[in-house]
């Protein structure tokens, strides 16, 4: 029987993992499935540009892995069952119902939804950026507001602030303003700080520093400090989660309920489970975990499928570093700053702001996306067998 590679999820995390296990492992004894509940690729670090009114191509996924032998399966995963190595689905290809699949190795790359963090009014009022589905509903309400229409986004955050200066840029009509928790920018260099705030005030974004939102009601949110900030539409960034069905399994879970994983990506509670992307607990170079990031996802999916390859082929498991560069942050489509930090994830005096940082932004993503939507790129003409067991010792080559 062919080892069966199940990877659930086909974000950047999962969609790249199962090309590169595709590439590199033969398919006369590998069969490598990815599950996933959308038939398109999102790109998520451009969904604030879908929500303020931009196109962006759609990539159909049975486009992306035409040709590389990976199946894939339009389905939502329900349950996972590590005990008896299946995986629950339903949905499949749009239609209802229940199925089940069984794995001989599991990469578990679901990704994180927007979290609300139990604050009245969130989850009923407040928009967000966090799927595809949600940012085209935050489109069509920014879309009804006329002139001076007020949007609050609530969280300083890599995506609170990206948002906030994309509508701002966009939609030069209406009045938008932040809710940050502490200082905005806080983590940057002065310099970088500078740049930041510049930009704010260049777009006409108010900062609202300091201010806990308690609340959220239909056309305004509410302060810890007893204001009322008008809002007709509420943007709410202040974080992401897991979901729990991890935890639920029996996989041993951080508290945020990501999937707790050795330096290989592999869940320290089940050996034959590994994680990527913003649900893998995973300690980088400098013993702090790494954050719910694209560059995260791209750190641990590269080194969850190299250790499966080399433990399918008897190859030695490479150990290569987990070392987090810095933020790449954009200011709209003109402006970014490139922030570097340092091994202790302090940002360093250098940085980089600008339309030069906004071109080195816009290169990042389209590279990303097209190293994704292009698995079969680089396909090695000879593939690797799989080991023959135990110890998958002898490793085979296929032509």
């Amino acid at each position: 029987m062919k080892h069966r590679i199940v990877v659930l999820g086909a974000g950047y995390a999962g969609a790249f993992a199962a090309g590169n296990l595709a590439r590199r492992l033969s398919p006369a004894d590998t069969a490598v499935t990815v599950v996933n509940a959308a038939p398109d690729f999102v790109e998520r670090m451009r969904l604030h540009q879908l929500a303020s009114g931009q196109e962006l191509a759609s990539r159909r996924l049975t486009d992306v892995f035409a040709g590389t032998g990976v199946r894939l399966r339009l389905a939502r995963v329900t349950g996972i069952d590590p005990e008896h190595r299946t995986v629950a689905v339903a949905g499949e290809d749009g239609e209802d119902g229940a199925g089940e699949l069984s794995y001989d190795t599991l990469l578990y790359a679901l990704g994180s939804s927007v979290a609300h963090h139990d604050v009245p009014g969130a989850a009923e009022y407040a928009f967000d950026v966090a799927g595809r589905s949600s940012a085209l509903r935050l489109r069509e309400r920014l879309a009804g507001l006329g002139e001076g229409g007020t949007v609050v986004v609530v969280g300083e955050g890599l995506t609170g602030i990206e948002t906030a200066t994309e509508l701002a840029e966009s939609r030069p009509g209406l009045s938008v303003a932040l809710a940050a928790r502490g200082e905005l920018g806080a983590w940057l260099s002065p310099k970088a700080r500078r740049h930041l705030h510049g930009a704010f005030d260049r777009l006409g974004v108010t900062v609202h520093e300091h201010t806990a939102v308690e609340a959220v009601e239909p056309t305004r949110v509410l302060t810890s400090d007893g204001r009322s900030v008008p809002a007709d539409v509420t943007v709410w960034s202040a974080g992401f989660a897991v979901h729990p069905m991890a935890g639920a399994a029996g996989l041993e879970v951080a508290a945020t309920g990501q999937i707790v994983v050795d330096r290989t990506m592999r869940s320290v509670s089940h050996p034959d489970v590994y994680a990527a992307g913003d649900c893998a607990y995973a300690i980088g170079e400098n013993g702090r975990p790494l954050p719910m990031s694209c560059a995260s996802a791209g750190l641990t999916n590269m080194r969850a499928t190299a250790a499966i390859v080399a433990r399918l082929t008897g190859h030695e498991v490479p150990d290569t570093g987990l070392k987090y560069f810095g933020n790449h942050i954009s200011l709209g489509r003109r402006d970014a700053i490139f922030q570097m930090v340092g091994g202790d994830v302090r940002s360093k005096a250098w940085y980089l702001g600008g339309r030069t940082a906004a071109r080195l932004k816009a290169g990042v993503l389209k590279g990303a996306e097209w190293g994704i939507v292009h698995p079969t790129f680089g396909m090695p003409k000879r593939r690797h067998r799989l080991a023959p067991a135990p110890g998958r010792a002898g490793t085979r080559v296929a032509a």
